[in-house]
């Protein structure tokens, strides 16, 4: 007896003149595949309204801490080195005309110099509180300084030192304030001011000042008085002795 296979074609949707109507399988599959398509765009829609919120933050942060204080740093730290050797008429040309003046003696002057940094304050907003963020910034790390005191030195009409005092510390560094003093040495270098190496491993640094060199005293000159000639004296005669 010979076995029959039986064989089941696939359903097909029935098609005639108006169109082919669907079978309940195939109609069940395509609903799951327009859920899924929905779920999918609404979940690539919401990570994307979150990764711009975040990233908008982050940006408003790195945006606020690159300005506030590493590139004002180095600018000030590099002009006490830059500034070293010029003129007293220099130095008044880059940076102004001096708010006091010091003599210590004939040779030695310094000028004074004070500038308050003018900081906008910035209003919050329903999305990104900004202010907020900058106020726990700097009570998190300080360094919301606003006052500069630069005291340049004089030696012979000379520039020997230059050193920065008062409230003049921001986010990132140290007397990032000062270099709203020195910032007209820096942009526009005269050609008496020395050049130093620029880049990240260069000798200027935003955290710390450059070193003093001390100078060397110059060596005493010994000027030896000239020999008075030297008169000979005769010796007392010998008397000799009486009996």
């Amino acid at each position: 007896m010979q076995d029959h296979i039986a064989w089941a074609a696939p359903s097909l949707p029935s098609c005639n003149e108006t169109g082919c109507s669907q079978t309940p399988s195939s109609r069940r599959n395509m609903i799951i595949d327009q859920y899924r398509s929905r779920h999918d765009c609404s979940s690539m829609a919401g990570l994307t309204r979150w990764g711009v919120g975040w990233m908008a933050v982050l940006l408003a942060l790195l945006t606020g801490l690159s300005g506030c204080g590493y590139t004002d740093s180095r600018a000030a730290h590099r002009a006490q080195m830059t500034m070293i050797g010029i003129s007293s008429e220099d130095v008044q040309t880059c940076v102004g005309i001096p708010d006091k003046i010091k003599k210590l003696n004939d040779n030695t002057q310094i000028f004074e110099y004070t500038r308050t940094l003018n900081i906008p304050s910035t209003n919050d907003s329903t999305l990104i509180p900004l202010q907020t963020l900058v106020n726990l910034t700097e009570t998190a790390l300080g360094g919301a300084g606003k006052t500069c005191v630069a005291d340049i030195r004089f030696d012979n009409d000379k520039v020997t030192q230059v050193h920065y005092s008062g409230d003049d510390d921001e986010i990132i560094g140290t007397d990032g304030v000062c270099s709203i003093v020195v910032r007209g040495c820096i942009r526009q270098p005269l050609p008496t001011m020395k050049h130093v190496r620029k880049g990240p491993f260069g000798p200027i640094s935003g955290f710390y000042s450059p070193r003093i060199k001390e100078e060397s005293e110059p060596a005493a000159v010994s000027n030896p008085k000239p020999s008075m000639p030297v008169t000979p004296v005769a010796a007392p005669a010998m008397v000799p002795a009486g009996d």
